[in-house]
């Protein structure tokens, strides 16, 4: 019994210097186990997400409280007759508006991003240093800045183009390409001249290296770029608002606003939620397609990797 009782006090008094060398330890470098990053993640995450989660949750609200819970009714998204988002020619139209715009801008934008990328990347003359900044400005310019100058130049200067769908999908490519040339770089330093050189000492000509060689090298960039640029397209709010006509060129993000200051309904959230499965269904239909061309080159890492990818 002596014995144990000796033991014990020791035991904490080594179990609290212990305590005090782990902190001592975190204090000398907090960053050595990030444990707490993981912590504050799934915090944040949790903050983020929640209000989203209650938007959908009442767009499934068989009543019109935006409060309290009234059983679950598909009303909003098609059986009430005149308020769904079925039934709401105002909510179609603004929808198939915003999915119009954001497929052609995707279209439109990575191809002419991929070209400029791997001009920017393979241009090694005077001058190619002061493109490459000059083609992240678009990035650090405030949205509304954009707008308001896409909206003067196509009033003033480029009076062809009509305010509404062609202005538009102009503003829209305009300003989504840099990301498509950000997110090709950063795959073009991996993948570099030689393959190209390679398959031209082989015999290829210059578009065959390009587009048996450099192209298929570039796809999981490319994937990953389709779907940013659908991303950034569909749920763009400014330069839409600017760049519209009337109620036929009105976008989703805009109706949402508009509708959401005149007199809310809970069909705003059936919409907000439809909005969220489109983006969602294009980036893990992204995510799916690379990982099958990961799987079919044999390369190793994560579709998200790509995704995530940013070279600034």
């Amino acid at each position: 019994m002596s014995g144990e009782a000796t033991t014990r006090p020791a035991a904490d008094r080594t179990e609290r210097r212990s305590r005090v060398e782990r902190v001592r330890e975190w204090l000398a470098n907090p960053w050595r186990r990030p444990r707490w990053l993981a912590a504050f993640t799934a915090l944040y995450l949790v903050w983020a997400l929640v209000p989203v989660l209650i938007a959908i949750q009442f767009s499934f609200n068989a009543g019109r409280s935006r409060s309290a819970w009234q059983g679950f009714s598909l009303r909003w998204y098609v059986t009430d007759p005149a308020l769904s988002v079925v039934s709401d020619p105002a909510l179609r139209a603004s929808l198939m508006q915003s999915l119009k715009i954001a497929v052609l801008t995707m279209l439109i934008a990575t191809p002419l991003g991929i070209g400029l990328a791997v001009g920017l990347a393979r241009w090694q003359g005077r001058g190619a240093r002061a493109a490459n900044t000059l083609m992240l400005f678009p990035l650090i310019t405030p949205e509304i800045v954009m707008g308001v100058a896409l909206f003067l130049v196509f009033t003033n200067l480029f009076g062809f183009v009509e305010l509404g769908t062609p202005a538009q999908l102009l503003g829209h490519v305009t300003f989504t390409i840099s990301y498509v040339v950000v997110v090709l770089r950063g795959r073009l330093f991996a993948v570099t001249a030689q393959y190209e050189e390679a398959a031209m000492d082989l015999g290829a000509s210059r578009w065959q290296a390009m587009r048996l060689v450099l192209l298929p090298l570039l796809l999981p960039a490319i994937y990953a770029a389709l779907a940013l640029v659908f991303a950034i397209s569909i749920d763009d709010f400014v330069i839409s608002a600017f760049l519209s006509a009337g109620q036929d060129s009105i976008t989703l993000p805009v109706r949402l606003y508009s509708s959401t200051r005149l007199g809310p309904t809970p069909a705003l959230n059936a919409l907000a939620t439809i909005l969220l499965v489109i983006t969602l269904v294009a980036v893990v239909g992204a995510g799916i397609a690379l990982r099958r061309s990961r799987s079919r080159s044999g390369e190793r890492g994560s579709a998200v990797e790509d995704l995530a990818q940013f070279d600034l």
